[in-house]
């Protein structure tokens, strides 16, 4: 049975914050877009959902603001880390020029159906859940080289070097009602750091070694527990812990595949060495009750030399994926995504082609910020796993010193993870409403 087909100008793959965000601002500015996402719902935990006020000054700039806020959220001005049992200051939001100059906690489950709700609201729009992307329709962009042998005294028709790839022309899906062929003029891949269509296309990424896995967790919290502790380290141990209402978020970083080794050792074990580390948890530790509650993150850092290829773009963990170190993972997509649309709104609204020159223009305005964060996270990693490497530390480093007694300096670690290397501005504008509605 042939699959269905669905034709549109855009074809979105992957409901995260990047997917979601560019399908949004497509459609609002009045272009047939369709987001593809495998999933039932939103509902993932221990995702990306640390949002800076890079990505409230975005809400602000669409009118969002005022209802994005009314979304069940925490919001922190500083960030501390106790260190060796000193508790130590290091970076302070409050001074940023944002519309909310803060740090906002929303699980990202609810930060996505916030901005489906907002999209959902253009007729352009089309979310289309447990759909599944197994693979790229494409068109030859020159005729087949014949496979017939050339006639006697002839010669055999020259190959050309030069020969583009196969323009992409949408995709092919698996839905719970059968296949499904979507035609478009552009696909976007955000489907992670695992895409399916990056892969599709013979896209490799370019990894970092990165030392380090996270071990995710929640332990739940107490009235009396400390307020914005984000980091806990202890003899070249760190546990990071993240605000999230009546509950802590808990990332123990590990060394890179060691986490066979640490359930060998036992679960008991392990508890002993979270409050070891952070001694305030010892009396809801035994909330781990089986290694089912405790879930790997293998942490990694890589990107795509060239983000595109003829019809295709890759934007957010597709073209670059991050390390949770600052929680800039999805803001870093939300600023692709804002940027993709301001530079590729006129061309899909006219019929365009789009070209890989227009393609490249994306990756030149986002691939440097990228590259700048990838860096410091590096940096980070390393100086991470020399810690580890180590045995008791006498104090503190004297960048921690200076950040905790130096108020002005708290400013800079926040400018950077706060506002991001070169932050965008919607541009794309909003279409007015069609006649009659």
């Amino acid at each position: 049975m042939e699959p269905r087909s669905v034709h549109t100008t855009c074809c979105v793959v992957g409901g995260g914050p990047a997917g979601m965000i560019t399908g949004f601002l497509l459609a609002r500015a009045g272009i047939p877009v369709v987001v593809l996402e495998k999933h039932r719902d939103f509902f993932r935990d221990f995702r990306g959902d640390t949002l800076h006020p890079s990505t409230f000054n975005i809400m602000a700039q669409l009118g969002l603001l005022d209802a994005f806020l009314k979304v069940p959220h925490q919001e922190i001005t500083e960030l501390s880390a106790v260190y060796n049992g000193r508790r130590l200051r290091f970076a302070d939001f409050s001074h940023l020029h944002a519309a909310k100059p803060a740090l906002g906690l929303m699980p990202q489950w609810d930060f996505l159906n916030f901005i489906t709700e907002q999209a959902s609201k253009y007729p352009n729009f089309t979310l289309l859940r447990e759909t599944n992307v197994t693979g790229l329709l494409q068109t030859p962009t020159a005729p087949p080289l014949s496979n017939t042998p050339a006639a006697p005294g002839t010669q055999s028709p020259p190959t050309n070097p030069h020969l583009q790839p196969p323009r992409i022309t949408g995709v092919h899906a698996e839905t719970p009602a059968g296949g499904l062929d979507i035609h478009a003029s552009l696909v976007i891949g955000a489907d992670g750091r695992g895409s399916t269509v990056r892969k599709a296309a013979g896209l490799e990424p370019i990894e970092t070694g990165v030392p380090i896995d996270v071990l995710w967790f929640r332990l739940s919290r107490h009235p009396d527990d400390p307020g914005t502790v984000f980091g806990n380290f202890y003899r070249g141990r760190i546990l990071i812990l993240v605000y999230r209402g009546d509950y802590w978020q808990c990332g123990l970083v590990i060394d890179k595949g060691g986490f066979e080794k640490i359930k060998a050792d036992g679960l008991e074990n392990f508890r002993d060495q979270l409050t070891v580390i952070c001694p305030f948890l010892k009396n809801r530790i035994h909330e781990l009750t089986d290694w089912s509650k405790v879930n790997l993150l293998v942490v990694k850092i890589d990107h795509l030399e060239t983000w595109y290829t003829n019809g295709l773009l890759c934007i957010g963990d597709a073209a670059h994926a991050m390390s949770p170190v600052g929680g800039v993972g999805i803001n870093l997509a939300i600023q692709d995504a804002v940027a993709t649309a301001n530079i590729l709104w006129a061309p899909l609204k006219n019929n365009q082609p789009i070209t890989e020159t227009l393609l490249r223009k994306v990756q030149k305005r986002r691939a440097w910020p990228t590259r700048i964060t990838q860096a410091f996270q590096a940096t980070v990693h390393k100086g991470i796993s020399y810690k580890r490497e180590g045995t008791a530390e006498k104090g503190p480093p004297l960048f921690f010193l200076l950040l905790h007694h130096v108020a002005l300096l708290r400013r800079l670690p926040a400018r950077f993870l706060g506002q991001g290397v070169r932050p965008e501005t919607v541009r794309c504008p909003e279409a007015p409403p069609a006649p009659g509605t």
